[in-house]
Formats: structure tokens, sequence, C-alpha cells
């Protein structure tokens, strides 16, 4: 029987390659291969998982066509000699294990490789420092470094590098490449009015500035010959407003499939300019509408009459979305990449009609803050993805010996245990004193805009209902454990992940004043108590989702205060959606005293303020409750006790839970 995705599972042929189906992992950078740029079989190991889940298209996020002059990650792979072909071989061997296509994501990323990274200044198509030097500059208190221009025989140079890059990939088995020509990397710094400012035949008109990229493209073509896939990622509309626009893409697109270019993976935005501004673009987060840039392939479909290959990338963050815009036409291909980490395997299961077991993906960008670490990537629901040298094929090992394993607490980390442990083989029994399982995340996933979240409560609740009908674990609700309890059962192993409490420091007065509530509670369970006026004290995620929702709902944000500096940079959207509506965070401001009228506040200057309202929603951080930990952490054998999520460390989040919950369950 056949899938009820037959768009998504549908084959293609591209220039006489075969391709299994339409999914497309796009291009991670993990930071697994060694540090002078080399495929390592730790590399050919964290791929393997999606090889083995089903996509069709592997890609490896910025591969540099040569890391002594292009550099902007730790371990990047660097294709600029011929040493790199055989450990590319371990790679593309490994995928057609599966009948998978290993490829990369092949870049120059021109101006913003930094000097430190290369010990030279950086080349680009036009002498100018880009906001991210300009940025670094300033904080180091020296002039911006200037790239170099790139003369003709530099260009020259780096057009054959593109080529040998490709066909290194293609000495090492590989059929199809992708060539970087969005985001503001070095192939758009040409083909982009606000990057490329030269007078010579590479600059000016679009024809004059599409000319490198053209160059690019024909001489891979040359050198990799006909049976080999040339896919090019573009920016639709980098945003900018110097930048390439939508309707010029369109007649750079045209020039670029007249020259060889077979098809066209569509993004938009730029990295690093306008401190991050235009980053959302590529990058959403969980404020964001899902299939963000699949509009920019509708519409380029419209262009061609649909004479065009093209892939949507962007926020794809099911196989039902990926299903509905294969099947309107808007695009050939569906590229994911945060939704794959998330579960890899999400092909095999929507083959297998079982969409409602395919772990949803939070677009909370923990895989993504990383890299930027830098440390190796994971995924902050699937903890096997930090873990696949270990976990070679994806599967929990069986226990030596079963055990019978108290979990303290249903929450991210506590249900991670519990499935783990009933992987290994062990027998389990989940403790949970609230009436539903899914801890703190029930209060995170209240906000409307919080739709991965509740996707993901929704997941959690799925697989606990299967785990306990079929009889491979109890889960206790409305139990709090305690000591004689749990010694009552004499349980071999206890993992604690009770969580953490909201910080109500109770020497301000009126804290305990009536219409003051934890911000999740308010959400969750006294919204028809919340007044009109709402004043917000904690400017986290929860304050400021909790302000955002609220206000949405009819009611008057009268103020958020923090006591912190303000941050630098959000990862979220909340600060720049909460600023559309008019409320602002007021920083290095600290509450003092809750009264009848709202709050008395100590603004940075040292002054004291009213702010006027009805309801003081608290979302000041949370504190562990360690004299319960310790009570029940001597319920088992102390080696075999293990602390959990919140109730280990404050101010963590999914990713530490669930991680920390797999992690303790592993080792028992």
């Amino acid at each position: 029987m056949g899938s009820n995705y037959k768009h998504l599972f549908t084959p293609i042929r591209i220039n006489g390659v075969d391709f299994k189906n339409r999914i497309i992992l796009a291009p991670p950078s993990p930071n697994l291969a060694s540090p002078d740029g080399l495929v390592t079989h730790a590399f050919v190991d964290w791929f393997r998982m999606f090889a083995r889940g089903g996509a069709a298209i592997l890609y490896v996020g910025n591969s540099s066509i040569d890391i002594t002059e292009c550099k902007d990650e730790e371990c990047q792979l660097d294709l600029s000699s011929d040493r790199c072909v055989l450990p590319l071989s371990w790679y593309t061997e490994m995928a057609l294990e599966y009948d998978c296509h290993a490829s990369l994501e092949v870049n120059h990323n021109g101006k913003d490789t930094t000097f430190e990274a290369v010990g030279h200044l950086p080349f680009s198509s036009s002498p100018i420092p880009g906001d991210s030097e300009k940025m670094r500059a300033a904080r180091e208190g020296r002039e911006p470094y200037i790239p170099i221009e790139m003369d003709q025989k530099k260009i020259d140079e780096t057009v054959m590098k593109y080529a040998m890059a490709c066909k290194r990939m293609q000495r090492a088995g590989m059929d199809i490449a992708l060539l970087h020509g969005g985001h503001g990397n070095l192939i758009s710094q040409f083909t982009s009015p606000h990057y490329n400012k030269r007078t010579d035949k590479y600059g000016g008109s679009l024809e004059n500035r599409a000319r490198f990229a053209i160059e690019v493209v024909e001489k891979t073509r040359e050198l990799c010959g006909p049976n080999f896939v040339i896919d090019y990622r573009i920016s639709a509309d980098e945003i900018i407003e110097d930048g390439m626009r939508f309707e010029e893409t369109l007649k750079l697109m045209k020039i670029l499939k007249e020259h060889g270019v077979d098809m066209f993976n569509v993004s938009a935005g730029l990295h690093s300019e306008g401190l991050m501004k235009y980053m959302r673009y590529w990058l959403q987060g969980y404020t964001m509408p899902r299939g963000f840039n699949v509009h920019w392939t509708e519409k380029i479909k419209d262009y061609f009459q649909g004479d065009i290959r093209l892939t949507a990338v962007g926020s794809i963050t099911s196989v039902d979305l990926a299903e509905e815009y294969l099947a309107k036409g808007f695009c050939d291909f569906v590229a994911m990449c945060r939704p794959l980490m998330a579960d890899p395997d999400m092909p095999k299961k929507a083959a297998a009609n079982r969409r409602e077991d395919i772990r949803p993906c939070l677009r909370c960008n923990a895989c993504a803050m990383r890299l930027g670490g830098p440390k190796v990537i994971n995924c902050a629901v699937n903890p096997i993805s930090g873990m696949t040298d270990y976990l070679r094929d994806g599967e929990v090992p069986p226990a030596k010996t079963k055990k019978k394993v108290a979990v303290v607490g249903a929450g991210p980390a506590g249900l991670t245990a519990m499935h783990t442990l009933i992987e290994r083989g062990h027998d389990v029994t989940v403790y949970e004193k609230s009436d539903r399982i899914g801890g703190c995340l029930n209060g995170a996933a209240a906000p409307p805009l919080k739709i991965d979240m509740k996707d993901y409560v929704k997941w959690l609740n799925v697989q606990a209902q299967k785990a306990v009908k079929a009889g491979k674990a109890r889960i206790l609700l409305n139990t709090e454990a305690t000591p004689k309890m749990l010694e009552l059962e004499a349980y071999d192993a206890i993992i604690i992940a009770i969580g953490a409490e909201p910080l109500v420091p109770k020497s301000i007065p009126g804290i305990t004043r009536p219409n003051v509530m934890w911000a999740a509670d308010a959400e969750t369970k006294y919204r028809d108590k919340v007044g009109k006026k709402v004043v917000v004290v904690g400017a986290g995620d929860v304050g400021m989702e909790a302000a955002h929702d609220f206000a949405l709902d009819g009611r008057e944000i009268t103020g958020i205060i923090d006591m912190m500096p303000k941050p630098f940079f959000h990862m979220s959207e909340m600060p720049q959606i909460l600023a559309e509506l008019g409320i602002h965070v007021q920083y290095q401001t600290s509450l003092v005293e809750v009264t009848d009228k709202g709050i008395i506040a100590k603004g940075p200057d040292g002054k004291n303020f009213e702010i006027e309202a009805d309801t003081v929603l608290l979302a000041m951080g949370m504190k562990i409750n360690y004299p319960l930990i310790e009570e029940l952490r001597r319920c088992a054998p102390e080696t075999e006790c293990y602390i959990v999520g919140d109730a280990k460390k404050i101010g963590g989040n999914v990713s530490a839970a669930v991680n920390g919950g797999f992690q303790a369950a592993l080792h028992i």
C-alpha cells in the first residue's frame, strides 16, 4: 500500500540523474569536518541518519572552495585540493547505500571572512566592508578592514576554484552540486547592486553583474559534463532596499538558466547586513509563518510558465505542507533542515502513513546557536543527533540488566527519559503531580504564536498514550512522588525531572497581592482573572510571549521591565513583534513594590517611578526545589540517581531537558 503523499514520493530525472523522491536535506554545517577541512567518519555518521531516513539529496552547508581565503566556521569542509576527494567518497558511498545523493553547498563568503581567520584581507566584488566587519571594528576600537576588490586574474582563479570544487565532488562520486549564489556570499556580492559598485565588465547592468555567476556555472559545466546537475541557491529577494529585488532576480534566473543551471534553491534575505536584520528571511523563528518563502517559488513558476525546476525552502515544517506545495505545482523539491534534524525518519514515517509519529521541529534554533558556540550541532528534541558517532545506527542500545526505574516528573526531560528507558528494556513508572503531562511546556505552548510548541506537546501526548496503551510504562497523574512511596517500590534507579518553580521574591512588598500571577499560569489557568491593564516583570521568553498574548487579547500592556542590560542581539523575533505593537522593554529596571495601582519600579537612573496596572505578571525566572531533590535522590542507590532538566540547572531550555533526560536514561 502506497502513502498519502504521492507527490512527495514521485521520482524525478534531471540530466540523466534519478532522484527517488522530492525531499532534500537543506544544507546544515555540523562542525564535524576535521580542523583542516576534510570529511571525518564522525561527519559521515552524522549524515547517515538522513540517508537512512529516506531523503533523496543531502546537502552540506557552506563548503569552502578554499579555506585559506574563505573561512567562517571552525570545522568547515575545504574543496581546494585533491586531498579532499577520498574522504568525500566516504560520505558519497554511505549515501549510495540508501539510494541517496550526497552533495555539498559550494561557497565562498567573500567580504565576510575575517582577517583573523585567514591572516589577510578578504576578497569581494568591491572594496566595501560589510556590517559585521564594521561591528567588529567598532567593538575592537579600530578602523574596518577593507576587502580587496578582485581583479581579472583573481576572478579567473576563483571561477576555476568553484568549478574544480565541483569536479572533485564528481570524482568522489557525486552527481549534483549546489552553488551558493544567495544570502550575500561572494557570487551574490557580484550579482547584487548592494555590494557590487564596479565600473568594469563585472559591474553596472544586470548582465554585467551576472557575468561572474555565469562564468562559474559555465566552467562547472565544462569540467563536470552534461550528466551532472547544477543546483543554484538564490535569494529571491534580498529585502534590503538597494539589493537584488524580486523583479531583477527573475531576470537573473532566466540568464543563469540559459547558461546551464538545472534547478534553483529559492531562499531570501542576507546573512549579516543590518546587524542580522535580514537573517530572519532565510532562518525563521517560531513566531513566523510556516512555508515562509514558498510564495517566491509560486511566483517564479508563474513567471516561467512552469518551465523551471525549483526547490522551496524555509519553515516547511511538515510532510503535509510539503505535499501541498508540490501538488499545487509551486515547486519540484522541498528542502528541510531543522525538521529533518528533529526527525530524520520523517520520510519513512510519511511513506508508512505514520504522520502522528513524526517528531515536530520547534524552530527554536538551538541547532544554530550551537554552531555559533562553536559546538557540534545538535537538536533540541532529537538527542540522538548529538550522539551519532556513539549511536551509529540511530538505535538506543538495550540494557545489559533490566531495572525497575522511577521517573519523577512528566515534562520534556521526564518523558524523554521514559521513552529511552522503554527502548532499553527497563520497567518504568512515571510520577506526575499535576493532571497532565508536558510540564512547563503546557504554559510555553499557550501563546497563539507558539504553533510549533503546540504540535510538540500534542506529539508528546500521543507518544505517551501509545507507550501506556502498549503496556510499556505506567504514567501516574495527580500523584506527587514522596520518599516513602518510592522506597516502598524499591526502585533500582531514579530520574528526578521535577522541573523548577517560579521565582517570587517575598522580600518585595505587595508581591503576594491577589492581582499578582506567574505569567504562564495567567495564560493557562487564570486568564479570566487578568485585568484590562497589565504590566510584565521579566523580559525573557515567558514574559514577552505573555505580553504579546494578552495584547492580542485586547489588554493594554502598560510596561515590561527587566533588570538585565539590553541584549545586543535576540534570536527571538518577539522584541520586534512587540515593538510593532508599540510595546518596548524597559531594561536595567527593577521591581520595587506592587501597589493597588500597579507597581513601583527603579529605572537605570536609580529613580523610582510608577507603572499603572490592574494585573502584575511575574516572569522573573525559576528556582530549584533543593530540599525535595535531596529527599528523592536517596530513594535508590545514589549512583543510580540522576537529576535532569530545570531541576539540574536553572536557565535551561527544551534542548537541555530533552538531551539531559536522554543521556541519563542511556546510562542506567
